[in-house]
């Protein structure tokens, strides 16, 4: 059994910043892989960034450079650090996670544990 929480997620105006946290429970396993999806409205769900088990990071392409990913293994802890948000980062924030490694660290169909979602809302 493992469990997913996010928090962290608000409304900004652009240019802002918000820094996502998601917490992970379940017993400690030594290798596992963890990611953030975003989902708006009418849009399919999207990676936005992820740490494989090996610790390598992966990036969209729209959020390089704005939007850091890291984590705390100890405690099971994901966090997205997200500045010079846009309007279009507007979405439903969810956090993913898996055992072991993943082929494709940014396609939702390699994680088997999810999050309920954070609201992340950008104004212009």
């Amino acid at each position: 059994q493992a469990q997913l929480v996010e928090s962290g997620g608000g409304s900004v105006q652009a240019g802002g910043s918000l820094r996502l946290s998601c917490a992970g429970s379940w017993n400690h396993y030594d290798r596992y892989s963890m990611a953030w999806f975003r989902q708006a409205p009418g849009n399919e769900r999207e990676g936005v960034a992820a740490i494989d088990s090996d610790g390598t990071t992966t990036y969209a392409d729209a959020v390089k450079g704005r939007f850091t990913v890291s984590q705390d293994n100890d405690k099971i802890t994901l966090y997205l650090q997200m500045n010079s948000l846009k309007p279009e980062d507007t979405a439903m924030y969810y956090c993913a996670a898996d055992w072991g490694g993943v082929g494709r660290p940014l396609v939702p169909s390699e994680y088997v544990y999810w999050g309920q979602g954070t609201q992340v809302t950008v104004s212009s």
